[in-house]
């Protein structure tokens, strides 16, 4: 019942009072060599003629959205240490995948299942704070996507390797829906990792084309 109450009022305390916090998650990327896998639909095609998944199984850390298809080694890759949620993803991916860390990053707290607050220290909530920081600067609600680039952006990883982020150019994985129905600014957001690509040292977009 606790818990419940918690989500509903969006009690940041309690919800991440046994889960690993901003500080502790930094710790785990620092100097690390850190991948990013979007779900662009191009990254089927692209990222298997360039031998991506290669290159991702390569990273020390690879941090994966939601329950994104991962069609062929070739493409994808294997390697999964995270997986970065806004919709609950069903316990066979998280077993099939077994990701060292599940990182919840919708401010719906309301969706967030007991069984991961469950996991304690491998349990990492995206503050509130920092997705709406986020929301603010993008102009609307932001992706988990970009939630994850901001949240390693702003980490001391070592480098921060972007595979499959086209923008909904080549539409996604995981659906059907065209730019109209996904409620996000794929404008605002492939202008802001281009800023940061332009900023950061440590940050690479691989090309979906």
């Amino acid at each position: 019942m606790r818990l419940l109450f918690a989500k509903l009022r969006n009690d940041e305390a309690y919800l991440t009072r046994h889960a690993c916090l901003i500080d502790g998650l930094s710790a785990k990327l620092k100097g690390r060599r850190v991948a990013i896998i979007g779900n662009a639909r191009a990254l089927g095609r692209v990222g298997a003629d360039k031998g991506y998944g290669a290159s991702i199984d390569a990273c020390d850390i690879v941090i994966r959205l939601n329950s994104a298809p991962m069609p062929s080694f070739e493409s994808h890759g294997h390697k999964t240490t995270m997986i970065a949620m806004s919709t609950p993803v069903a316990q066979s991916v998280l077993e099939q995948r077994e990701p060292e860390m599940v990182l919840w990053m919708t401010p719906k707290r309301k969706r967030l299942p007991r069984r991961l607050i469950a996991l304690g220290e491998q349990f990492f909530l995206y503050p509130a704070a920092r997705n709406a920081a986020l929301a603010h600067r993008l102009g609307g609600r932001p992706t988990t996507g970009a939630m994850v680039i901001d949240l390693v952006s702003q980490s001391d990883a070592g480098t921060i390797e972007l595979f499959g982020f086209d923008f909904f150019s080549s539409l996604s994985l995981s659906g059907r829906r065209d730019a109209r129905e996904v409620k996000h600014d794929f404008d605002a957001e492939a202008q802001y990792v281009s800023e940061l690509v332009k900023t950061d040292p440590r940050i690479t977009l691989h090309p979906m084309e």
